[in-house]
């Protein structure tokens, strides 16, 4: 046996000297004056890929991981154009794009909507809106066609820190929401004090914490300053529950416990902070006056103007803050309240507060404590004695060996559960579709109902899960950390597998709730994609590059291929796909990602 396998190496061998000289090794692009044959050359795998390079996929899948965790979905196409591109100069680019408007989108929805009423023979004065639904179509024909697809995944991490909600009197001010949303899009690439400040002045946000109309006290009648928003903006939005070291890991005294960033009497001080901000201006139902006013509700604010200070119902005490931090008595209200954000900025732990929430919404749930320490060292100072920059911030996440190393894929503790949110849209994004009108407006309800999660309609300002949430089991018996299962529960679970064979069986992606207007399904095409079913494993090959980052596992690919062949009759290609599909994005090789 030894003979023949001596007399082929030496023939590739001579072949091989007529062509180039190397001196490291045969293939992967090597392949000057070599030519192979075999008994089948089917589709995208023939035999000259076996010497010359273009079989090997590991930069496809390096590609396709990193886009699942910088963008909110993405096509063959894109991982095409980045496989040869630096990561870095790809982030670059994106840092460059100019950002897209949510409300700009809000806008135009709204315009047609309205025209489609009116064409209908309805008055305008009687269609309701822009509400949560108008919002939800803008948000998604935003995300499914804008190329600022690295800040657009930003701000939908940080919309899950700085939370405001449709879950309340907000779902009937559409364009409220999209202002705010808007302030994390032109903020997300900026300095995280400027992204602070313009949150604490959002009239959404004045709202949803209640900070909106927040007068003085008056202990007269018994009126206190409304803590909420102070206790919010160290609890969620900055510094947390207890000093953090550099690594995220807690500063302890000397019995062992974690020391607490701050006590109630902190919130009152603060809370004096946050007074005399209301409205900016009045929108353009107002009747009753000419001018905003201290009081004046949501209904009747322009909830597109930053709140305002008005002297008179401000707290012009001094204030006791953190670490004998004092703001002096007298001062105008908003100097109080630049030099409270200034303040919170300044705090050591906010380079790992957000450092770990980041990290965790864009690429593992327990990262290590090296992971975190290098990314909020990257906020300290960015390399040019800048503190907050969150360009330097995103960089530092997404380029790090725990986010493009090989061995973090094969850590047991590393890797997340895909938000169910991330997949809906992944998916849409991911293959071809048709949209006869050109229009992207998934009214959204369907899936909040049944995945427990859309944009901008968390239940509450603790998010749709909480950061350090660990579900009972091998996760919390290792002392891990998993907040996406907090939402993956026996109803959830199932939904989405309805929801997944509606996708791919049925192929209709989403509806509106204009479908009475002409406004027809946006559905799946996978017409471009079939031939390669003939071969399930040609299709599978494709599928694991675009949804599993080249991870998909031995058995899984088995258990998909043996189903698949067994569909032989009619359009069986057609069929192929579409269970392919099915059952590869029900698998945990697509929903944990690593």
């Amino acid at each position: 046996m030894r003979k023949p396998i001596t007399f082929l190496f030496c023939l590739l061998l001579s072949n091989f000297l007529l062509g180039q000289v190397y001196t490291d090794y045969l293939g992967a692009g090597h392949d000057n004056g070599i030519n192979v044959t075999s008994s089948d050359n089917y589709f995208r795998a023939s035999a000259d890929q076996t010497i010359n390079g273009s079989g090997l996929d590991s930069r496809k899948m390096n590609a396709s991981r990193f886009l699942s965790q910088a963008t909110l979905g993405y096509d063959m196409s894109m991982i095409e154009a980045l496989e040869n591109l630096e990561f870095e100069n790809w982030i670059d680019n994106q840092f460059s794009i100019m950002p897209s408007s949510l409300t700009s989108s809000l806008e135009n929805v709204w315009q047609e909507v309205l025209n489609l009423h009116i064409a209908n023979g309805e008055n305008e004065d009687d269609v309701f809106g822009p509400a949560q639904i108008h919002f939800n179509y803008a948000w998604w024909t935003l995300n499914m066609t804008k190329s600022d697809l690295l800040r657009q995944r930003i701000a939908y991490s940080l919309s899950q820190i700085f939370v405001v909600s449709n879950n309340s009197d907000l779902g009937g001010r559409a364009e409220a929401v999209s202002s705010y949303y808007d302030v994390l899009i032109n903020n997300c690439f900026g300095n995280f004090k400027d992204l602070l400040s313009e949150i604490t002045l959002h009239p959404s946000m004045g709202f949803y914490l209640s900070h909106l109309n927040n007068p003085k006290a008056d202990p007269a009648n018994n009126v206190h300053p409304d803590e909420n928003y102070a206790r919010e903006i160290m609890q969620l939005f900055s510094i947390g529950l207890y000093e953090l070291n550099i690594d995220g890991s807690y500063v302890l005294d000397s019995d062992g416990d974690p020391i607490p960033t701050y006590d109630n009497d902190d919130i009152k001080e603060f809370a004096k902070v946050f007074t005399g901000l209301g409205p900016g201006d009045i929108n353009d139902n107002v009747t009753w006056t000419n001018a905003p006013y201290f009081g004046l509700g949501i209904w009747g604010t322009d909830m597109t103007v930053p709140m305002v200070m008005y002297e008179d119902f401000h707290e012009n005490s001094s204030k006791s803050l953190l670490n004998g931090f004092i703001i002096p008595a007298n001062q105008a209200g908003m100097t109080d309240i630049d030099q409270t954000i200034d303040h919170i900025f300044n705090h050591p732990n906010v380079g790992p507060f957000l450092a770990l929430r980041l990290i965790q919404r864009l690429v593992t749930s327990n990262p290590s404590p090296q992971y975190v320490s290098r990314v909020a060292e990257s906020f300290n100072d960015n390399g040019n004695g800048v503190r907050g920059d969150m360009k330097a911030v995103i960089k530092s996440i997404l380029l790090d060996m725990e986010a493009r190393g090989a061995n973090a894929m094969q850590a047991n503790h590393q890797g997340r559960l895909k938000e169910p949110f991330v997949r809906t849209i992944q998916i849409a994004k991911s293959v071809p579709h048709d949209s006869p009108l050109g229009r992207y407006w998934n009214n959204g309800y369907d899936i909040s109902d049944r995945l427990k999660q859309f944009p901008m309609d968390a239940p509450s300002v603790f998010n749709f899960y909480n950061f350090d949430h660990s579900p009972n089991g091998p996760i919390s018996d290792q002392n891990l950390v998993a907040p996406e299962f907090k939402i993956h529960n026996t109803s959830s679970s199932i939904q989405y597998l309805n929801l997944v064979h509606r996708w791919t069986v049925n192929e209709t992606l989403w509806w509106s709730w204009h479908g009475n207007y002409g406004d027809p399904n946006v559905d799946i095409n996978t017409t471009s994609i079939q031939a390669m079913a003939e071969n399930p494993e040609v299709l599978l090959n494709y599928f694991d590059i675009l949804y599993c980052n080249g991870q998909l596992t031995d058995e899984t690919r088995k258990l998909i291929r043996d189903k698949s062949i067994q569909l032989t009759n009619g359009n069986y290609n057609h069929n192929r796909t579409r269970l392919i599909m099915y059952l590869l994005l029900l698998s945990p090789d697509y929903t944990i990602t690593k």
